[in-house]
């Protein structure tokens, strides 16, 4: 490693000291498939990073926007990590934003609908029977007949 290279550090690496993503993999699979922007540009894994440059990180449905503020080349707790950068004000009023709509359409969203329970087939199956006696319908051999009543 040259003396230039020695305050360089590679963007997958970085990404995954500041706790990103949980593998360098990871974060090479995500900068190539266009999910971490540079400077507003898509980059290679291999992109030595600066103090002061914005990424732009899509991740898990969410889009954060932040500054790196320090360099790391090694992955430490979580509140150190967060030292290595800042998240931009908008990007965190568009996080708590779509935050709010997610929960939202949630609650919208009407309940799963469950297995009904022996008594709710129960009730079911006297309704059906009720409603084909009303309409004069009777099968032989089948629960809906009037001979079990």
């Amino acid at each position: 490693m040259s003396d230039e290279d020695k305050g360089k550090i590679r963007l997958d690496k970085w990404l995954w000291a500041a706790r990103f993503f949980k593998t360098r993999a990871l974060a090479k699979d995500a900068i190539d498939g266009g999910k971490v922007h540079y400077n507003d540009q898509r980059c290679k894994p291999g992109k030595a990073v600066e103090v002061g440059a914005t990424l732009d990180i899509q991740q898990g449905g969410q889009a954060l926007t932040v500054i790196i503020k320090a360099l790391s080349e090694q992955r430490q707790s979580a509140p150190i990590a967060q030292q290595l950068y800042q998240e931009t004000d908008a990007s965190i009023e568009k996080r708590i934003q779509q935050e709010e709509q997610s929960k939202l359409l949630k609650a919208s969203q009407p309940v799963p609908f469950r297995r009904p329970t022996k008594r709710d087939r129960r009730l079911i199956h006297r309704f059906k029977e009720q409603r084909l006696k009303d309409q004069g319908a009777h099968f032989q051999g089948t629960p809906f007949n009037d001979s079990h009543d």
